[in-house]
Protein backbone atom coordinates (compact mmCIF):
# COMPACT_ATOMS: atom_id res chain seq x y z
CA UNK A 1 0.00 0.00 0.00
CA UNK A 2 1.34 3.40 -0.97
CA UNK A 3 1.26 6.76 0.77
CA UNK A 4 -0.35 9.53 -1.29
CA UNK A 5 1.55 12.80 -0.97
CA UNK A 6 0.00 15.96 -2.38
CA UNK A 7 2.21 18.94 -3.12
CA UNK A 8 5.06 16.52 -3.79
CA UNK A 9 6.97 19.06 -5.88
CA UNK A 10 6.74 21.65 -3.13
CA UNK A 11 9.31 22.51 -0.49
CA UNK A 12 7.90 20.49 2.41
CA UNK A 13 6.49 17.80 0.13
CA UNK A 14 9.89 17.10 -1.40
CA UNK A 15 11.48 16.59 2.01
CA UNK A 16 8.61 14.43 3.32
CA UNK A 17 8.80 12.24 0.22
CA UNK A 18 12.56 11.89 0.63
CA UNK A 19 12.26 10.85 4.27
CA UNK A 20 9.42 8.38 3.59
CA UNK A 21 11.31 6.81 0.70
CA UNK A 22 14.49 6.59 2.78
CA UNK A 23 12.69 4.41 5.30
CA UNK A 24 11.31 2.08 2.64
CA UNK A 25 7.82 3.43 1.96
CA UNK A 26 6.20 3.55 -1.47
CA UNK A 27 5.10 7.10 -2.30
CA UNK A 28 2.74 8.37 -4.99
CA UNK A 29 3.37 12.09 -5.31
CA UNK A 30 0.98 14.46 -7.05
CA UNK A 31 1.34 18.14 -7.88
CA UNK A 32 -0.16 20.45 -10.50
CA UNK A 33 3.18 22.26 -10.97
CA UNK A 34 1.57 25.70 -11.01
CA UNK A 35 3.65 28.79 -11.71
CA UNK A 36 3.18 30.64 -8.40
CA UNK A 37 6.97 30.44 -8.28
CA UNK A 38 9.36 29.08 -10.94
CA UNK A 39 8.34 25.61 -12.07
CA UNK A 40 12.00 24.79 -12.75
CA UNK A 41 12.62 24.50 -9.01
CA UNK A 42 9.66 22.15 -8.61
CA UNK A 43 10.84 19.98 -11.50
CA UNK A 44 14.35 19.90 -10.04
CA UNK A 45 12.97 18.60 -6.74
CA UNK A 46 11.07 15.81 -8.51
CA UNK A 47 14.08 14.94 -10.66
CA UNK A 48 16.25 14.66 -7.55
CA UNK A 49 13.79 12.28 -5.91
CA UNK A 50 13.46 10.14 -9.03
CA UNK A 51 17.22 9.94 -9.48
CA UNK A 52 18.03 9.01 -5.89
CA UNK A 53 14.96 7.00 -4.86
CA UNK A 54 14.03 5.07 -7.99
CA UNK A 55 10.84 3.10 -8.54
CA UNK A 56 9.50 3.48 -4.99
CA UNK A 57 8.53 7.02 -5.97
CA UNK A 58 5.94 7.68 -8.66
CA UNK A 59 5.06 11.23 -9.65
CA UNK A 60 1.82 12.23 -11.33
CA UNK A 61 1.00 15.72 -12.60
CA UNK A 62 -2.48 16.12 -11.12
CA UNK A 63 -4.64 18.98 -9.89
CA UNK A 64 -6.50 17.74 -6.82
CA UNK A 65 -8.90 20.68 -7.01
CA UNK A 66 -10.38 18.84 -10.03
CA UNK A 67 -12.10 15.88 -8.40
CA UNK A 68 -12.65 13.99 -11.65
CA UNK A 69 -8.98 14.29 -12.61
CA UNK A 70 -7.99 13.21 -9.08
CA UNK A 71 -10.16 10.09 -9.13
CA UNK A 72 -9.17 9.21 -12.69
CA UNK A 73 -5.46 9.74 -12.12
CA UNK A 74 -5.35 7.59 -8.99
CA UNK A 75 -7.65 4.84 -10.21
CA UNK A 76 -5.96 1.50 -9.70
CA UNK A 77 -3.46 2.77 -7.12
CA UNK A 78 -3.78 1.19 -3.66
CA UNK A 79 -3.43 3.96 -1.06
CA UNK A 80 -3.49 3.49 2.70
CA UNK A 81 -2.44 6.88 4.09
CA UNK A 82 -2.41 10.46 2.82
CA UNK A 83 -0.12 13.39 3.58
CA UNK A 84 -1.95 16.39 2.14
CA UNK A 85 0.52 19.26 1.80
CA UNK A 86 -0.58 20.69 -1.54
CA UNK A 87 -2.12 24.17 -1.37
CA UNK A 88 -1.95 27.65 -2.79
CA UNK A 89 0.56 29.19 -0.42
CA UNK A 90 1.42 32.78 0.45
CA UNK A 91 -0.33 35.32 2.64
CA UNK A 92 0.20 38.40 0.49
CA UNK A 93 -0.65 36.71 -2.81
CA UNK A 94 -4.06 35.76 -1.39
CA UNK A 95 -4.99 39.44 -1.42
CA UNK A 96 -4.21 39.69 -5.14
CA UNK A 97 -5.64 36.37 -6.31
CA UNK A 98 -8.29 35.18 -3.85
CA UNK A 99 -10.06 32.75 -6.16
CA UNK A 100 -6.93 30.63 -6.51
CA UNK A 101 -6.99 30.07 -2.74
CA UNK A 102 -10.62 29.01 -2.60
CA UNK A 103 -10.14 26.60 -5.50
CA UNK A 104 -6.93 24.98 -4.25
CA UNK A 105 -7.32 25.20 -0.49
CA UNK A 106 -11.07 24.81 0.04
CA UNK A 107 -12.36 22.89 -2.99
CA UNK A 108 -9.11 20.94 -3.12
CA UNK A 109 -9.27 20.01 0.56
CA UNK A 110 -12.84 18.81 0.15
CA UNK A 111 -11.77 16.63 -2.77
CA UNK A 112 -9.03 15.03 -0.69
CA UNK A 113 -11.50 14.43 2.15
CA UNK A 114 -13.91 12.75 -0.25
CA UNK A 115 -11.12 10.68 -1.77
CA UNK A 116 -9.95 9.61 1.69
CA UNK A 117 -13.49 8.72 2.76
CA UNK A 118 -14.26 6.59 -0.28
CA UNK A 119 -10.87 4.88 -0.18
CA UNK A 120 -11.22 4.27 3.59
CA UNK A 121 -7.67 5.40 4.26
CA UNK A 122 -6.30 4.75 7.73
CA UNK A 123 -5.05 8.30 8.33
CA UNK A 124 -5.08 11.71 6.63
CA UNK A 125 -2.42 14.15 7.85
CA UNK A 126 -2.92 17.61 6.36
CA UNK A 127 -1.22 20.99 6.38
CA UNK A 128 -2.83 23.85 8.21
CA UNK A 129 -0.87 26.98 9.11
CA UNK A 130 0.17 29.19 11.99
CA UNK A 131 -1.55 31.99 10.07
CA UNK A 132 -4.88 30.79 11.50
CA UNK A 133 -3.91 32.52 14.75
CA UNK A 134 -4.29 35.89 13.02
CA UNK A 135 -3.56 38.81 15.27
CA UNK A 136 -3.72 36.82 18.51
CA UNK A 137 -1.75 38.62 21.20
CA UNK A 138 -1.63 35.76 23.69
CA UNK A 139 1.76 34.11 23.24
CA UNK A 140 2.85 31.45 22.62
CA UNK A 141 0.04 30.31 20.30
CA UNK A 142 -1.71 27.22 21.67
CA UNK A 143 -3.93 24.82 19.78
CA UNK A 144 -6.58 25.51 22.42
CA UNK A 145 -6.72 29.23 21.46
CA UNK A 146 -9.69 30.67 19.57
CA UNK A 147 -8.82 31.26 15.91
CA UNK A 148 -11.90 33.09 14.69
CA UNK A 149 -10.30 36.27 13.37
CA UNK A 150 -7.99 35.59 10.40
CA UNK A 151 -6.20 38.59 8.90
CA UNK A 152 -5.69 37.06 5.44
CA UNK A 153 -7.77 34.95 3.09
CA UNK A 154 -5.01 32.34 3.12
CA UNK A 155 -5.51 31.98 6.88
CA UNK A 156 -9.28 31.79 6.41
CA UNK A 157 -8.92 28.92 3.92
CA UNK A 158 -6.73 26.99 6.34
CA UNK A 159 -9.23 27.48 9.15
CA UNK A 160 -11.95 26.28 6.76
CA UNK A 161 -9.88 23.16 6.09
CA UNK A 162 -9.73 22.41 9.81
CA UNK A 163 -13.50 22.80 10.13
CA UNK A 164 -14.20 20.54 7.14
CA UNK A 165 -11.83 17.94 8.53
CA UNK A 166 -13.59 18.05 11.88
CA UNK A 167 -16.90 17.43 10.12
CA UNK A 168 -15.56 14.43 8.21
CA UNK A 169 -13.99 12.99 11.35
CA UNK A 170 -17.35 13.33 13.12
CA UNK A 171 -19.61 12.08 10.32
CA UNK A 172 -17.39 9.46 8.72
CA UNK A 173 -14.92 8.66 11.55
CA UNK A 174 -12.04 9.49 9.21
CA UNK A 175 -8.83 9.70 11.32
CA UNK A 176 -7.07 13.01 10.68
CA UNK A 177 -4.29 15.21 12.00
CA UNK A 178 -4.04 18.90 11.12
CA UNK A 179 -0.60 20.48 11.34
CA UNK A 180 -0.12 24.21 11.91
CA UNK A 181 3.32 24.91 10.48
CA UNK A 182 5.39 27.85 11.70
CA UNK A 183 7.70 29.65 9.19
CA UNK A 184 9.43 26.67 7.62
CA UNK A 185 12.86 27.18 6.04
CA UNK A 186 15.78 25.15 4.78
CA UNK A 187 17.37 23.67 1.63
CA UNK A 188 15.09 23.45 -1.42
CA UNK A 189 12.95 26.20 0.15
CA UNK A 190 10.37 28.52 -1.40
CA UNK A 191 11.51 31.57 -3.40
CA UNK A 192 8.68 33.73 -2.02
CA UNK A 193 9.81 33.33 1.60
CA UNK A 194 11.87 35.97 3.40
CA UNK A 195 14.99 33.86 3.89
CA UNK A 196 15.26 33.07 0.17
CA UNK A 197 14.45 36.65 -0.86
CA UNK A 198 17.00 38.08 1.57
CA UNK A 199 19.72 35.62 0.57
CA UNK A 200 19.18 36.30 -3.12
CA UNK A 201 19.30 40.06 -2.56
CA UNK A 202 22.45 39.92 -0.41
CA UNK A 203 24.40 37.97 -3.03
CA UNK A 204 23.11 40.30 -5.76
CA UNK A 205 24.07 43.41 -3.78
CA UNK A 206 20.44 44.56 -3.75
CA UNK A 207 18.40 45.94 -0.82
CA UNK A 208 16.27 43.68 1.36
CA UNK A 209 12.79 44.84 2.37
CA UNK A 210 12.54 44.93 6.17
CA UNK A 211 8.86 45.29 7.01
CA UNK A 212 7.58 47.13 10.08
CA UNK A 213 11.09 48.56 10.54
CA UNK A 214 12.16 45.08 11.63
CA UNK A 215 9.87 45.04 14.68
CA UNK A 216 8.68 41.50 13.91
CA UNK A 217 9.36 38.06 15.34
CA UNK A 218 8.94 34.60 13.80
CA UNK A 219 9.12 31.04 15.06
CA UNK A 220 11.55 29.91 12.34
CA UNK A 221 11.39 26.11 12.02
CA UNK A 222 13.99 24.10 10.14
CA UNK A 223 12.69 21.66 7.56
CA UNK A 224 14.18 18.56 9.23
CA UNK A 225 12.23 19.35 12.42
CA UNK A 226 9.03 19.86 10.43
CA UNK A 227 9.44 16.53 8.64
CA UNK A 228 10.15 14.72 11.90
CA UNK A 229 6.87 16.07 13.27
CA UNK A 230 4.89 15.13 10.17
CA UNK A 231 6.15 11.56 10.19
CA UNK A 232 5.53 11.18 13.92
CA UNK A 233 1.94 12.28 13.34
CA UNK A 234 1.47 10.08 10.29
CA UNK A 235 2.67 7.02 12.20
CA UNK A 236 0.31 7.66 15.13
CA UNK A 237 -3.27 8.25 13.94
CA UNK A 238 -5.74 9.57 16.50
CA UNK A 239 -7.91 6.95 18.16
CA UNK A 240 -11.68 6.93 17.69
CA UNK A 241 -12.26 6.57 21.43
CA UNK A 242 -14.40 9.58 22.30
CA UNK A 243 -11.59 11.16 24.33
CA UNK A 244 -10.76 14.82 23.84
CA UNK A 245 -7.88 15.29 21.40
CA UNK A 246 -5.39 18.12 20.91
CA UNK A 247 -7.44 21.00 19.54
CA UNK A 248 -10.59 19.97 21.42
CA UNK A 249 -12.20 17.36 19.16
CA UNK A 250 -13.84 14.20 20.52
CA UNK A 251 -13.82 12.69 17.02
CA UNK A 252 -10.67 11.06 15.59
CA UNK A 253 -9.22 14.46 14.67
CA UNK A 254 -6.45 16.38 16.35
CA UNK A 255 -4.58 19.59 15.62
CA UNK A 256 -0.95 20.27 16.47
CA UNK A 257 1.44 23.16 16.20
CA UNK A 258 4.76 22.23 14.58
CA UNK A 259 7.28 24.96 15.27
CA UNK A 260 10.58 25.62 16.98
CA UNK A 261 9.11 27.00 20.23
CA UNK A 262 11.37 30.06 19.86
CA UNK A 263 10.24 33.49 18.67
CA UNK A 264 13.23 35.05 16.90
CA UNK A 265 13.45 38.79 16.15
CA UNK A 266 13.57 39.44 12.43
CA UNK A 267 16.68 41.58 12.86
CA UNK A 268 18.44 38.67 14.59
CA UNK A 269 17.58 36.43 11.65
CA UNK A 270 19.14 38.99 9.30
CA UNK A 271 22.27 39.17 11.46
CA UNK A 272 22.71 35.40 11.28
CA UNK A 273 22.06 35.43 7.53
CA UNK A 274 24.66 38.15 6.95
CA UNK A 275 27.24 36.09 8.81
CA UNK A 276 26.37 32.96 6.80
CA UNK A 277 26.58 34.88 3.51
CA UNK A 278 29.82 36.57 4.51
CA UNK A 279 28.59 40.03 3.57
CA UNK A 280 26.20 42.68 4.93
CA UNK A 281 22.64 43.23 3.78
CA UNK A 282 21.45 46.58 2.46
CA UNK A 283 18.45 47.06 4.74
CA UNK A 284 15.49 49.09 3.49
CA UNK A 285 12.81 49.76 6.10
CA UNK A 286 9.23 49.45 4.90
CA UNK A 287 5.82 49.58 6.62
CA UNK A 288 3.86 46.56 7.78
CA UNK A 289 2.20 44.69 4.90
CA UNK A 290 -1.54 43.97 4.72
CA UNK A 291 -2.37 40.51 6.05
CA UNK A 292 0.91 40.18 7.96
CA UNK A 293 1.29 39.65 11.71
CA UNK A 294 3.94 41.00 14.07
CA UNK A 295 4.84 37.82 15.90
CA UNK A 296 4.44 34.06 15.79
CA UNK A 297 5.44 31.69 18.56
CA UNK A 298 4.43 28.03 18.78
CA UNK A 299 3.43 26.32 21.99
CA UNK A 300 4.40 22.67 21.46
CA UNK A 301 2.81 21.25 24.59
CA UNK A 302 0.25 19.06 22.80
CA UNK A 303 2.55 17.43 20.24
CA UNK A 304 5.35 17.03 22.78
CA UNK A 305 2.97 15.32 25.22
CA UNK A 306 1.35 13.03 22.66
CA UNK A 307 4.26 12.21 20.36
CA UNK A 308 7.44 13.32 22.10
CA UNK A 309 8.14 15.94 19.41
CA UNK A 310 11.09 18.22 20.17
CA UNK A 311 12.78 20.45 17.54
CA UNK A 312 16.56 20.44 17.56
CA UNK A 313 17.71 23.05 15.04
CA UNK A 314 18.30 26.71 15.99
CA UNK A 315 18.67 29.33 13.26
CA UNK A 316 22.42 29.48 13.95
CA UNK A 317 22.62 25.99 12.42
CA UNK A 318 19.68 26.04 10.01
CA UNK A 319 20.38 29.32 8.22
CA UNK A 320 23.99 28.46 7.29
CA UNK A 321 22.74 25.10 5.99
CA UNK A 322 20.24 26.91 3.76
CA UNK A 323 22.89 29.33 2.49
CA UNK A 324 25.24 26.47 1.61
CA UNK A 325 22.47 24.80 -0.39
CA UNK A 326 21.48 28.11 -2.03
CA UNK A 327 25.03 28.76 -3.20
CA UNK A 328 25.42 25.23 -4.56
CA UNK A 329 22.02 25.24 -6.33
CA UNK A 330 22.72 28.61 -8.00
CA UNK A 331 26.40 27.79 -8.58
CA UNK A 332 27.60 30.86 -6.74
CA UNK A 333 30.94 29.33 -5.87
Amino acid sequence: MAILLTGAAGFIGYHVADRLLARGETVIGIDNLNDYYPVTLKRDRIADLEERRGDAFRFLTLDFSDHEALDRGLDGHAIDRIVHLGAQAGVRYSIENPRAYIQANVVGHLNILEFARHRAVSHLAYASSSSVYGGNTSLPFRVEDRVDHPVSLYAATKKADELMSETYAHLHRLPQTGLRFFTVYGPWGRPDMALWLFTKAIFAGEPIRVFNDGAMRRDFTYIDDIVAGILACLDNPPADDGAEKAGGSHAPHRIYNIGNNTSVPLLRMIDVLEEACGRPAIRRAEPMQPGDVRETYADLGAIARDLGYAPTTPIEIGIPAFVRWFKAYHRLG
